[in-house]
């Protein structure tokens, strides 16, 4: 069954500033990706280590999948 698409609230939508958009405008199509990547494996490392912290009894295996699981919003 699909996900019902919701509308974003107000106190959900981060703005960037003007002074970052510039940056980011500056960068390449590669360094943009460069950069998303980064900020997708760093989100990785830190869920991953948080829950293995809270679930210790846990295996390697549980993990990532849990983790993969709430990464895709549960698509996986």
């Amino acid at each position: 069954m699909p996900r019902a698409s919701r509308i974003p609230r107000p106190e959900d939508v981060e703005v960037i500033d003007d002074e970052m958009a510039r940056l980011y405008a500056s960068k390449t199509g590669a360094e943009r990706l460069a950069i998303a990547s980064g900020m997708f494996s760093s989100a990785r490392r830190m869920l991953t280590s948080h829950l293995r912290a809270e679930h210790p009894e846990w295996s390697d295996e549980r993990i990532r999948r849990e983790a993969a699981r709430r990464l895709s919003h549960g698509a996986v």
